[in-house]
């Protein structure tokens, strides 16, 4: 399973509205579990299984709770049974999709 989501809290108090503390102990506990990951500007992606990759998302939603009195978390997953490896692979289909059709 690949999974992306997004955790932040609202409600920080904070004046500039930055959350790059509370995005920080989240993804602290993505790069802890030792699950293939990857962070951007706007998501996490986390892959392995079902129960794996829902701990995470919990633990690192909890690790969100502290800095504000709410939480709001966005998730997508793409369920592909006996598929591993695919954090990296699908983004090398598409790259080589991509260059394909410039030939």
């Amino acid at each position: 399973m690949l999974l992306a989501f997004s955790v932040a809290p609202s409600g920080t108090g904070r004046e500039d509205g930055s959350v790059h503390d509370a995005v920080a102990a989240a993804v602290k506990v993505v790069r802890d579990s030792g699950l293939p990951n990857r962070t951007s500007s706007m998501f996490t992606e986390v892959e392995g299984t079902w129960d794996e990759v829902f701990g995470v998302v919990k633990r690192a939603t909890e690790a969100v709770e502290p800095f504000g009195s709410r939480v709001s978390l966005v998730i997508k997953a793409d369920i592909r049974p006996g598929y591993e490896g695919e954090l990296d692979a699908k983004v090398e289909r598409l790259e080589q999709a991509i260059s394909e059709s410039d030939e």
